[in-house]
């Protein structure tokens, strides 16, 4: 198993952030906004990482 330099239970937390993210898309009301939402956040968080987002989008 390739080492990432995460424990085995940093990334279970980051496996629970996605599903239950992935679950709020599904249950939202509004789908586009709540999708909008989440892009943001994770945008923001690569950025702070010093990941820049925009090299990331797709077409």
């Amino acid at each position: 198993m390739e080492n990432t330099g995460m424990t085995e239970k940093e990334q279970v937390a980051i496996m629970i952030d996605i599903y239950t993210d992935l679950q709020r898309i599904q249950k939202a009301e509004d789908r586009d906004k709540e999708i909008s939402n989440q892009l943001r956040k994770v945008r923001a968080k690569l950025e702070a990482m010093g990941v820049v987002a925009e090299n990331l989008t797709m077409e």
